[in-house]
């Protein structure tokens, strides 16, 4: 099979898609392409964020908006032209294609284990019709893949894991953490060739990428160029592991146990310190990318001790490019680097389990990690395979993910998933 995998992240920076081919359990990339974000796009699908984070809009009354419809289809229009760049530029035709995996634009996450807390149902929202994409590129389309697993009470996050497993299974790999740096980063841990674990850990370039473009007008602290020059502000780490992802009750989600998911809506960067005229902003930017690493290796605490511990990890997502996060990470394994007084113990813990020191490779497959796992999802579709092998996410049982929309087969109402906002009513 040869599949189209599509992802347009949270950080809102571009639309990458990637041409995969599958072939029982090896996977070779064959095409890539990136398609950047206009500022404008960003604002405009904030602006959709805003509405149903903040101001709590239903779905119905989204949809209903003319700029709501707007919004969607100069998104849809942007990923049709990036996947017919990409078939142009890979020399194979649509007919070769199999089919398109499509993620969505997330808007809205408030899986199982967070709804709880907010004293609401669960829901998860993509934006992005199968439909609309399908007619536009010629070629089927597979969608809405965290509906099923959401509405069979699961988290619907994160799919990673299952295709880091898939990965290690191509690559031969029995034994690893694979370690995705992105908005939120996320962990897959593997063991004897098998999927362990995986759950989010926390955001990663969340706090540094929205310092920069607020206040730098730059898209991210690229190569760490600003963290470079500053200084580790140790009395704000606690402050920002206490009060940057609190739950409705009172809650820190940065200690909860497995399994859990996050999204950039749970974050919330404290106004005051960017107040405090004794800090400067490269010490506060140094400060956030040493915190980025230190919530990646904190998380490392739940990783099950009935197994031993990988030490070989898989680095992939745009975070870990940034030198300085990445060096922050790889001392917080070997026994250096900062501590809190009352995560001693725990860091002690998690660097006493490696046999032997870490081994941190940041993989040639990453930039298009999460691009292809789209590309899997849709594969495992097409095969009526389950896509968790264990409940990761906490669904009563695993089950086949998404939907599939084809060709000139009529309009239909998929602009946003089926299990958005109200689901559980219809509305």
């Amino acid at each position: 099979m040869k599949i189209i995998g599509v992802m347009t992240g949270n950080s809102m920076d571009a639309c990458d898609v990637v041409l995969t081919s599958f072939r029982n359990e090896k996977m070779e990339d064959l095409a890539s392409f990136t398609l950047a974000f206009s500022d404008d796009m960003r604002k405009k699908i904030d602006f959709l964020r805003y509405l149903i984070v903040q101001e709590k809009i239903s779905m119905i009354d989204l949809k209903n908006l003319p700029d709501f419809q707007q919004i969607h289809d100069e998104y849809i229009h942007l990923v049709a032209s990036c996947i017919l760049t990409l078939i142009e530029k890979s020399g194979f035709s649509r007919s070769d294609i199999e089919a398109i995996g499509f993620h969505g634009k997330t808007l809205d996450h408030c899986p199982r284990s967070v709804a709880s807390k907010r004293g609401e149902l669960p829901y998860t929202c993509q934006m992005g019709s199968g439909q609309m994409l399908a007619d536009l590129v010629g070629i089927p389309v597979i969608y809405d893949f965290r509906s099923d697993d959401v509405m069979n009470g699961g988290d619907g996050a994160p799919l990673a894991p299952p295709h880091n497993g898939h990965l290690a299974q191509s690559l031969g790999i029995q034994d690893a953490i694979f370690y995705n740096a992105g908005n939120t980063s996320n962990i897959s841990v593997i063991s004897n060739g098998t999927v362990i674990q995986g759950w989010d850990a926390g955001p990663f370039n969340e706090f540094p990428d929205y310092l920069m473009r607020t206040y730098q007008n730059e898209m991210c602290d690229w190569d760490g160029k600003e963290g470079k020059k500053g200084k580790l502000i140790k009395e704000l780490i606690q402050t920002l592991f206490y009060n940057t992802s609190l739950m409705p009750d009172g809650s820190n989600f940065y200690l909860m146990p497995p399994p859990r998911s996050g999204d950039p809506a749970y974050y919330r960067f404290p106004a005051d310190i960017l107040e405090d005229q004794k800090n400067s902003f490269s010490d506060i930017i140094r400060t956030v990318e040493f915190f980025s690493a230190y919530l990646a290796a904190y998380t490392l605490k739940f990783v099950s001790q009935d197994i031993r511990m990988p030490t070989d990890f898989i680095l992939f997502g745009g975070g870990w490019h940034n030198p300085v996060s990445r060096k922050d990470f790889e001392h917080l394994l070997t026994g250096k680097g900062f501590v809190l007084p009352e995560h001693q113990t725990d860091f002690e813990r998690i660097c006493s389990r490696f046999t032997q020191k870490p081994n941190l490779v940041v993989s040639s497959l990453g930039q298009y990690m999460e691009a292809r796992i789209f590309a899997d999802l849709a594969k495992h579709f097409l095969l009526k395979k389950e896509w968790f092998e264990t409940t990761l996410t906490g669904s009563c049982s695993p089950c086949v993910l998404g939907r599939i929309s084809y060709p000139n087969q009529g309009k239909i109402d998929d602009q946003i998933n089926r299990a958005s906002k109200g689901w559980q009513s219809g509305k």
